[in-house]
């Protein structure tokens, strides 16, 4: 998710040293570097093994089928020879894409995760966004509206006034994790875990035991969505979705760290095709279309993480879930 230049940066960067592995340990490393030692105590995590409790949650109680992007998108290896990208796609009756993308390498982890309904159905765009590297994890878990809340607050009540008691059990463990653009802000439910943290077994365990938790709370909201009818409304949450990803094709903070793995020319047909698929398929309309604030004087779209200039360094809804400011 679009987060702002400070977490852009994060995921361009991190050329530290984090170890891998399927078994959660906790592990000294020592780091050797421009004549300095570096100690770093590091929680070894596997984000394929989310992917893996996810889909088997999801087989309980749906039906999955792999979608077609799995035979075009199943592994790629970087640039370097080193990176592993590794992609799963599935989709259902109402699904229209669950997709995963895990990327492994010496240095760092990145898991995406997320959920997209066929036009049909209004539920939120289940979305994970996590990044390791040897001092910090950068963390986005959240059930994004399809309709912005600020203008429907039915959408609120009905998806997640129920359900705020989850974002209240890991507040202290994972707690804000600072500035959010203007611009970003409204691509986010008050559900929303946006956080930074050293690793640790325990935090990891706990990220863990969120997902999940965050996983089977839109799983739920997938099975007993009913379909939609009146062709004005699938109208509506089909231009909400394709706007949705049409900001996140361009602006996601991840194609930094895409581009120096495998390419720009790569990076953008990941980032359109597979992680944010959809934005050829469900519109017509550009990013300039839905975003005029974003255009330059000879047309272009700006590259700033945020016009309006403003942002939020502390978590702008209240407990109940009322957006505050």
């Amino acid at each position: 998710m679009e987060l702002g230049s400070s977490v852009g940066s994060c995921f361009k960067a991190a050329n530290t040293p984090v170890l891998s592995s399927a078994s959660p340990m906790k592990t000294n490393i020592t780091l050797r570097g421009r004549n300095k030692k570096f100690l770093f105590r590091v929680s070894a995590v596997s984000y394929k093994e989310f992917a893996k409790s996810a889909l088997e949650e999801t087989r309980k109680r749906i039906v999955l089928e792999s979608s077609p992007l799995q035979e075009k998108y199943s592994s790629m290896t970087g640039l370097d020879g080193k990176t592993e990208l590794q992609m799963l796609a599935f989709k259902s009756s109402k699904i229209r894409l669950l997709r995963s993308m895990a990327i492994e390498n010496e240095t760092t982890q990145v898991f995406d995760f997320a959920g997209f309904m066929e036009p049909e159905y209004d539920t939120p765009i289940f979305c994970a966004n996590f990044f390791t590297s040897a001092n910090m994890n950068i963390v986005v878990l959240d059930l994004n509206p399809l309709h912005q809340l600020t203008d429907q607050t039915d959408y609120q009540d009905k998806y997640y006034k129920n359900i705020m008691s989850i974002y209240h059990k890991y507040a202290e463990t994972f707690p804000w994790g600072g500035k959010l653009t203007g611009e970003s802000i409204k691509f986010f439910s008050p559900l929303v875990m946006w956080t930074r943290f050293s690793s640790s077994q325990e935090k990891h365990k706990a990220l863990f035991s969120a997902f999940l938790e965050y996983y089977q709370a839109w799983l739920e909201m997938t099975i007993q969505v009913r379909e939609e009818m009146e062709p004005s409304m699938v109208r509506a949450n089909c231009e909400a979705q394709h706007k949705y990803l049409t900001w996140r094709a361009q602006k996601d903070p991840g194609h930094g760290l895409l581009r120096k793995l495998v390419g720009e020319a790569k990076a953008k047909e990941l980032l359109r095709d597979f992680l944010f698929n959809g934005v050829n398929e469900l519109g017509t309309k550009t990013f300039i279309d839905y975003f005029p604030e974003y255009q330059t004087e000879d047309g272009t779209v700006s590259d700033k993480r945020s016009i309006i200039g403003k942002s939020y360094e502390t978590r702008p809804w209240d407990l109940t879930g009322q957006f505050i400011g």
